[in-house]
């Protein structure tokens, strides 16, 4: 067979197919992470400008996520790109290269330097590097012509989150008017200008955009923002607690997992769920797990074994069958031929003892020299050895089973004689003698051992037999102990075995430590060149410590090897034969079946999972995260947020973020949702339940979500660029060479209101 590497990147939510002869169930669908956001080539709208006049603003819709820019005369942003910039050193062209937005996905290198301008989780700029870059990117886009004055020549309107820090206005006023020369900037709230885009006058506006969820009441047109509340939870904590989710899960996956999949993944994959306790407790059941459990593909590469033909196959087997047959006929051949060989040796010998006979004692000597031989008895020795052998040979090619020889037939009689009567000769053969008895005795104890042993095995099995009759309630309770005993073994064994593959468990630590005394005999003393012999291995307890490296402990000689898997099918045997509650599906087997297992449920979904797999093994199943990250919104505390959830504030907004005199139901009667983080299905619905959960029997609640969550903040912006509140709200540049960077003008929609 052939092996081959094939690499597979496949295009989006394209339907993927496994192996049905694994699984009956049809194949999943299979959602493949994204690729970097890289666009390619973007033309931008750099002719826009022209068609603009200097009553008309820029509006920039500032956001952590993403940053949206176009004229206040558009009916849509001209640019959209997110708040990163890449700059890195090129040396084919010797200059420092910027690349903004999407088109630092470009390539590796300028990934690896992306900076983002927020810091992250937060609307508070911290470099101010790429947002000047991200600025450069958004003017020179839209076509700005500097002029003659070397400014924008448009007045400004910015969005920011609501409580913006005053350093972080006054750092963007000064760049806008020091770097850029606008005439004028105005700053607004982003939630506020998406309320006002939907025509909303009174009510609760709840924001849940990429950093934060806010809670802002409105009454008239005025934010109240005394009583505005914040949920430190917003889009980026959701796909950071996804991540973390997912690492804790698969901890050696082996894909790498970027920031922007993650985010894709919260966005495409999860929704609100409407009774999150009791949709927790039945998620990962059998019945419609295939529809709940989403498999997340990534690149991988997979070794596709090329099947045979059945013709190959029988052409190979026939090859190996015909290679066999003439090995065999190659031994046979070499055997007959030994044979013969020792037959012929054997008849030499035969012939000297003959020739031995009545020959003197030099003779003979000078005819044994010949042939190597000490003393006759060697050579009788030699004669028997060979008579034995080939009798065994010719045994063997016929087929007939040789007699066992009866070891008590055997005798020594030169053990009974003294050593002083003997020769040179005779204390050789006495010797061996000794030794022939030693092993003849040694292998009757062992005799007598086994019989021994098998009747002690029979004796502990005939008084477990009359226990097991006697009290039988008492034998299950030792049989279902040492069950637990044994499981606890081999739970401690697996563990061992896993240790040794992770160089910070103590099996490897001590390992390590073992091979560190072996380095020296004195520890504490450094190893010298040539200072030392190196006499390991002259003691034969030297040795052991191979078994101590390779097992994490100490092995004893004298201690056997048990098969801890033997040993517990035979207690469940035992129980399942005695023990009425103790049912098939107990057992230690059925427990690692996987279609009993809630864990492979968790991990890999309602197919089996083959760990050879590439294609498997680069697989993401989300399934409880699909409604555990969204559900951090309304439980703060499962992600460890020491917050109340957003229905809590914002019933406790509604309840006492009105001022004294104020008509509450206002609020309630337009509770308006907006921002990315609202997106997720069921969201309204469920925050109208929740509230209608908490509120007065008699409070009137209505409910909506902006006609567009991501574009009617910037919409709303461009909307109020063309009113008289504008021009009130802005702020010159002759206002601001007089008042300072930190000076800004109350109103409606920013983060001073108007009295």
């Amino acid at each position: 067979m052939t092996i081959t590497s094939t690499r597979y990147i496949q295009s989006a939510l394209a339907p993927e197919s496994t192996n049905g002869k694994r699984s009956p169930k049809p194949p999943p669908r299979i959602w493949h992470a994204i690729e970097p956001p890289f666009k390619g080539y973007q033309p931008l709208p750099t002719d826009a400008y022209a068609h603009t006049s200097a009553d008309d603003a820029i509006v920039i819709d500032n956001g952590s996520s993403l940053l949206r820019a176009g004229f206040s005369t558009s009916p849509h942003p001209l640019l959209s790109f997110p708040a990163e910039a890449a700059r890195y050193r090129d040396r084919k062209l010797n200059r420092t290269v910027t690349y903004v937005g999407y088109n630092a996905y470009a390539d590796a290198t300028t990934r690896g330097q992306i900076k983002k301008a927020f810091e992250p989780g937060t609307s508070v700029v911290g470099n101010w590097d790429a947002m000047e870059n991200m600025l450069d990117q958004v003017f020179v886009g839209m076509g700005v012509d500097n002029g003659v004055g070397g400014g924008v020549g448009r007045g400004i309107v910015m969005t920011e989150g609501v409580a913006g820090l005053s350093y972080t206005r006054k750092t963007m006023n000064e760049l806008l008017f020091e770097c850029y020369g606008a005439p004028s900037v105005a700053f607004g709230i982003d939630s506020l200008f998406s309320f006002k885009q939907n025509y909303g006058e009174s009510g609760l506006v709840i924001s849940s955009s990429h950093s934060a969820t806010h809670v802002i009441p409105v009454l008239s047109g005025k934010a109240i923002m005394s009583s505005v509340s914040r949920l430190n939870w917003g889009g980026y904590q959701g796909a950071e607690y996804l991540m973390k989710l997912l690492r804790l899960k698969y901890p050696t996956f082996p894909g790498q997992i970027k920031d922007y999949q993650v985010e894709q993944m919260v966005r495409e994959h999860c929704y609100v769920s409407q009774d999150f306790e009791r949709e927790m407790r039945g998620y990962l059941d059998w019945t419609g797990l295939e529809d709940r459990d989403h498999v997340i593909q990534y690149p991988f590469t997979e070794h596709l074994v090329v099947e045979k033909s059945q013709e190959e196959l029988d052409r190979i087997a026939e090859k190996k069958r015909l290679g066999g047959v003439r090995l065999q006929e190659q031994a046979a051949k070499m055997r007959l031929e030994k044979l013969v060989q020792k037959e012929q040796e054997l008849e030499y010998y035969k012939d000297l003892q003959n020739r031995l006979v009545g020959q003197t004692k030099k003779e003979i000597k000078r005819l044994l020299d010949e042939d190597e031989l000490k003393d006759e008895a060697q050579l009788d020795k030699m004669v028997k050895e060979m008579e034995k052998a080939v009798r065994k040979a010719r045994n063997k090619d016929l087929g007939v089973e040789e007699a066992a020889e009866d070891e008590g037939t055997q005798n020594f009689p030169l053990l009974d004689v003294p050593d002083e009567q003997l020769d040179e000769t005779g204390l050789r053969q006495k010797r061996h003698q000794r030794l022939m008895k030693s092993g003849l005795e040694a292998r009757k104890r062992a005799k007598i051992e086994k019989e021994q042993e098998r009747a002690r095995v029979a004796e502990e099995q005939r008084l477990d037999g009359e226990r097991r009759r006697n009290d039988p309630e008492g034998w299950l309770q030792s049989r279902r102990d040492a069950r637990t005993t044994l499981l606890q073994r081999i739970k401690d064994r697996d563990r061992q075995v896993r240790d040794l593959g992770n160089r910070k468990s103590l099996a490897s630590q001590m390992r390590m430590k073992t091979l560190a005394s072996l380095a020296s005999d004195a520890p504490g003393r450094k190893r010298r060149r040539g200072g030392d012999d190196d006499d390991f291995g002259a003691n034969d307890e030297d040795w052991g410590v191979y078994r101590t490296v390779a097992m994490g402990e100490p092995a004893s000689d004298e201690e056997e090897e048990e098969d801890l898997d033997d040993e517990m099918q035979k207690l469940e045997k035992e129980l399942l034969e005695f023990d009425p509650n103790f049912h098939e599906s107990h057992t230690m087997d059925a427990q690692k079946d996987w279609t009993k297992s809630l864990m492979h449920a968790f991990l890999r979904g309602p197919r089996p999972f083959d760990p050879d797999s590439q294609r498997e093994k680069h697989q993401l199943h989300l399934n409880v995260e699909r409604i555990r990250v969204p559900e951090v919104v309304f439980q703060p505390g499962i992600a460890g947020v020491d917050q109340a959830g957003l229905t809590d504030i914002a019933a406790g907004v509604a309840e006492n973020g009105v001022p004294a005199g104020a008509d509450r139901n206002a609020i309630l009667k337009d509770v308006f949702l907006t921002g990315g983080n609202t997106l997720f299905q069921g969201f309204e619905e469920r925050l109208g339940r929740d509230l209608r959960a908490v509120l007065p029997v008699n409070a009137v609640l209505k409910l909506r979500k902006a006609e567009d969550p991501l574009l009617d903040a910037w919409k709303g912006a461009a909307a109020w660029a063309k009113e008289e509140g504008f021009k009130k709200a802005r702020v010159t540049r002759a206002e601001y060479e007089e008042k300072g960077s930190e000076y800004m003008k109350e109103h409606n929609l920013g983060n001073v209101t108007s009295h």
